[in-house]
């Protein structure tokens, strides 16, 4: 008979044990990046009476997080991210390594990205040339983008073919001896923007078609030598369609066989200019320069150069590959994500904080990118939610109070016995 009451007691504390992990899921059903647990109970055997076996109450086995997948939430943050499939993002502080499928990250004051308890995101870092460094934490308060000194300039534009021949080009006074000029700034090798003005002067006339002179001029205030001068130039031949017919090559007058600006950058800075590919080169001659009886005008021009940038924002794609936008207009890979998978991920030990922490059951893990040894994707702007199901908490809390009002019930009844027995001596 007391056996039945220390029986009770069992089940009394299993299910208030049960009550207390729904209670938690129930608490934390706000919680990003929360997994539920649920509890699991055993019987307890006490003895053996001949064939008959008598149990001694319910005891628990173990209180196991059930790791699937929880519903996502668009934010406007493009470091909160969730995990969509197996993985776990890794998390490093002072203490140590833990792992976490909460995905709320923000940039700390020294630009490391961080969790709301300030444990460092661990990736891959690139440099500037792609090389990937080890695991490490993802800081991004260095990152820059280095200048590019311009190496070619490609033009296309229409020589009016109705101008007449001026006088020899001086470069002290371009414009009365060109017939059309045109500007674009290029950049050195220390990033520093120069304008350089590409004057056209019409040379010769021909029944089979002209020819025209280009010069490259850089105005005293760019040139190293404190003097307008020209620092490149060739010549251009048209047929009579007004296609471009062939491109001499490019002359550099100065004696550094290229262009020389100011400011302490390399000298000698060679820069090609395109006008299109010519007959000559087996082209139509009329995707760059033309001349065509109509208004000379320049129709496109570009050049591969550009200044030195600071990162001015980042986006992340589903393999965890963050691209860096910088304020020079370029744009790079810096880094990418990495994921933690572990064989046995239930087994891992909470930490608190939406975290966990290796552990013997749950194996070491295996550590990739994205999409990669069985990971998930990465999805940025998104956080995962919780994935407590409130209507199956509840269920499961009836189910357990009632169990607990059952076994209550059984202390009771044992007691009424109890009472009867002693009852029996009067």
């Amino acid at each position: 008979m007391l056996t039945s009451l220390f029986t009770a007691v069992s089940g009394m504390n299993a299910n208030g044990t049960a009550l207390s992990v729904i209670g938690d899921n129930i608490a934390n059903m706000n919680t990003t990046g929360f997994k539920a647990s649920r509890a699991s109970f055993g019987d307890i055997l006490s003895q053996t009476l001949g064939t008959s076996q008598v149990g001694r109450g319910v005891g628990l086995s173990a209180v196991t997080p059930m790791f699937t997948q929880g519903s996502f939430e668009n934010t406007a943050n493009v470091l909160d991210l969730a995990v969509d499939g197996d993985g776990l993002f890794i998390v490093s502080n002072e203490s140590g390594t833990f792992y976490t499928r909460a995905g709320q990250f923000t940039l700390d004051k020294e630009g490391y990205v961080v969790n709301p308890n300030t444990m460092r995101l661990q990736g891959y870092l690139f440099s500037a040339s792609g090389t990937s460094s080890g695991l490490g934490d993802i800081n991004l308060s260095t990152l820059n983008s280095s200048p590019n000194a311009t190496t070619s300039v490609s033009i296309s534009a229409n020589l009016d073919s109705r101008v007449t021949i001026p006088a020899a080009f001086d470069v002290t006074d371009p414009n009365d001896t060109s017939n059309f000029s045109s500007s674009i700034t290029v950049y050195d090798s220390l990033g520093n923007g120069h304008v350089v003005n590409i004057y056209f002067r019409k040379d010769t006339e021909a029944a089979t078609g002209n020819t025209w002179e280009w010069f490259a001029v850089v105005n005293a205030s760019d040139s190293l030598s404190g003097n307008a001068e020209i620092q490149a130039q060739g010549t251009l031949d048209f047929d009579n369609n007004g296609a471009l017919d062939t491109e001499s090559a490019i002359t550099y007058p100065l004696t550094s066989d290229g262009f020389d600006f100011i400011g302490g950058a390399a000298d000698g800075q060679v820069i090609d200019f395109d006008f299109g590919t010519s007959i000559t080169e087996s082209g139509s001659g009329l995707d760059g320069a033309t001349q065509f009886g109509s208004a000379s005008a320049t129709i496109f021009q570009s050049q591969d150069g550009y200044s030195s940038g600071a990162l001015r924002n980042i986006t992340i794609d589903q393999d965890g590959i963050i691209t860096g936008i910088f304020t020079n207009g370029q744009t790079r890979t810096v880094g990418q994500i990495a994921l933690a998978k572990f064989i046995a991920p239930t087994e891992l030990s909470k930490m608190g904080k939406n975290v966990y922490a290796e552990s013997t059951g749950s194996g070491q893990p295996v550590i990739s990118v994205p999409g990669a040894s069985g990971t998930g994707q990465v999805v940025s702007n998104t956080l995962e939610l919780s994935n407590v199901d409130l209507a199956e908490e509840f269920v499961k809390m009836i189910i357990s109070q009632r169990g607990f009002q059952a076994n209550s019930r059984i202390v009771s009844t044992s007691d009424e016995l109890m009472a009867e027995l002693v009852n029996l001596k009067r």
